[in-house]
């Protein structure tokens, strides 16, 4: 029996290859002298898809009539229209859990380096400034006292807050529905939950529900002392306003994972002092984006192995 086609628009981890190639025959247009002439030449056989990044719509849809799954590599699956799909009895699948406690770390992590500016600390030693000019100067901020307020209490969201109260922070939380088995304090709108914190940390996804939902009103319900933690999409936050909030001390800092036009960071937020940037890392270990590279493969096999993904999102 000939193996099932399986596209592959982008390079992917070792682990999603290898285990693709074991099971299907996988069709590599970036491999290709000539990409659109290979996804043209195969079109009809495609029936699955493992995605890293590309947009997945209806206008990406039509040239494949027979693809039956989309196995999408991370936890967010913001570039494949999943209404399009499911228009055309398309399975969408992504990667949660296996990288949820890495992204908590991380979120965790960058809180601490934001409230206490731990790398513009460690700058100061590397340029010699300690030696010459002496001790850092004492940070503004602290973690003690502060009150977390969790935009999106999914998954990751929990493991944050778990980590938040080993570490004294009050937790509240804000998202579509209050959750009947959970006891953090919940508000029913982003900006009360802003206003009743001093710390936003931002878990949700991306998409038009969510787009600029953090914005000037939200910022400044913050206030002076308020530091905003953005480790789910860039596109969560109006990267305008919350520049023109850190010029005007309406915040005292932000700790950013994400970007609104990933790789591009505005020259606004580089400038600043008191933020911390990073480069999209919140799950990038080996061990987490292996783990996450073998459930595109899982999600794919079990589909056309059983008839069913491990990993379905809603459609």
């Amino acid at each position: 029996m000939s193996k099932v086609d399986i596209l592959m628009p982008r390079a992917m981890l070792p682990v999603v290859m290898r285990g693709l190639e074991e099971k299907f025959t996988v069709h590599k247009p970036f491999e290709a002298a000539d990409p659109d002439g290979l996804m043209a030449e195969v079109a009809d056989r495609i029936r699955g898809i493992a995605v890293l990044g590309t947009r997945i719509d209806a206008e990406f849809l039509v040239k494949f009539p027979n693809v039956e799954i989309a196995s999408n590599f991370g936890v967010g699956y913001d570039n494949i229209n999943v209404a399009d799909c499911s228009a055309k009895n398309i399975v969408v699948t992504n990667t949660p859990d296996v990288l949820t406690e890495e992204v908590a770390d991380t979120a965790l992590g960058l809180l601490i380096m934001t409230a206490r500016e731990l790398s513009a600390a460690e700058k100061w030693l590397r340029d010699g400034k300690w030696e010459s000019k002496g001790p850092y100067p004492l940070t503004g901020a602290t973690l003690v006292g502060r009150t977390l307020g969790i935009f999106g209490l999914g998954r990751i969201g929990k493991a944050i807050a778990k980590r938040a109260e080993a570490f004294g922070l009050k937790v509240h939380y804000y998202g579509r529905t209050r959750q009947a088995d959970v006891a953090y304090p919940y508000h029913d709108s982003l900006l009360g939950l802003a206003d009743a914190c001093d710390t936003l940390m931002v878990v949700a996804p991306g998409g038009p529900e969510t787009h600029h939902a953090v914005n000037s009103e939200v910022l400044a319900a913050l206030g002076s002392n308020g530091i905003l933690i953005n480790i789910g999409r860039g596109t969560v936050v109006d990267e305008a306003a919350l520049i023109e909030a850190l010029e005007k001390r309406v915040i005292y800092g932000a700790g950013l994972d994400v970007f609104e036009d990933e790789p591009h960071v505005p020259a606004g937020l580089m400038a600043l002092d008191r933020v911390t940037l990073l480069p999209h890392v919140g799950s990038a270990s080996v061990q987490t984006r292996d783990a996450m590279g073998q459930l595109v493969v899982d999600n794919l096999t079990s589909w056309f192995e059983t008839g069913k993904a491990v990993t379905p999102v809603p459609g």
